[in-house]
């Protein structure tokens, strides 16, 4: 990637009022990102008005169409062709977090970066551990975002299963990735966001979409 490179940060959200600015203040602050764009993903709160509090490009979805559109409609409202995507529930993110995560991206030469957690709290440290290409945290090019929006229909609701995709498309072409360490980073968890008993029905639909990915065939 050339070093003179533009960045768009897009920020898929959902439901996220109380902790999107925990994301946006750091992120606006990190000099390397051109622009940020907050896809509101259908949310019945106030996330939309809470992200319109910072430099950022809020674009509003009616209804609430998964992660995979929502990031789609990002990179088609994108100016630049590098992406950063972030999710909305992140705790203890830097400005430094995401100049680590460009800097990997720039310096490496990968056409993917993973961010991973580390030292945030002990459940999302071991989750990452055991299957890091579940992380949300990551740098690619609109190239790599075009193979894969040729390979599957993220138009679909593929929802957490889109970073799944992304794992099996580059294992496929033989990406080169390289993993980031997010000291003290971690995330809310849906059990925290929604209660228990909703919490954890997403999270089991969650895992069940993750392993619809990984057993089905790609287009």
């Amino acid at each position: 990637m050339d070093a003179n490179a533009k960045v768009s940060a897009i920020v898929p959200a959902y439901n996220e009022a109380e902790r999107i600015a925990a994301v946006l203040e750091p992120l606006t602050r990190a000099a390397c990102v051109d622009e940020v764009i907050v896809v509101d993903d259908g949310s019945t709160d106030a996330t939309a008005e809470v992200a319109r509090r910072f430099p950022v490009k809020v674009v509003r979805l009616h209804k609430n169409v998964g992660k995979a559109a929502a990031l789609d409609r990002g990179v088609r409202e994108a100016r630049n062709d590098v992406f950063l995507f972030l999710d909305a529930d992140l705790v203890g993110l830097t400005p430094e977090h995401v100049e680590t995560l460009v800097r990997a991206y720039v310096e490496t030469g990968a056409d993917m970066v993973i961010g991973v957690f580390r030292s945030g709290r002990l459940n999302t440290d071991l989750a990452q551990t055991i299957a890091p290409y579940l992380s949300g945290q990551r740098v690619l090019s609109r190239r790599v975002w075009e193979r894969l929006r040729a390979s599957y229909d993220v138009s679909k609701r593929l929802e957490y299963g889109i970073e799944t995709a992304l794992m099996k498309l580059s294992v496929k072409e033989d990406w080169r990735e390289e993993r980031v360490e997010l000291e003290g980073v971690t995330h809310v968890m849906k059990e925290e966001k929604r209660g228990l008993a909703q919490g954890l029905k997403e999270r089991l639909r969650m895992y069940g979409n993750v392993l619809k990915l990984l057993f089905s065939r790609m287009g």
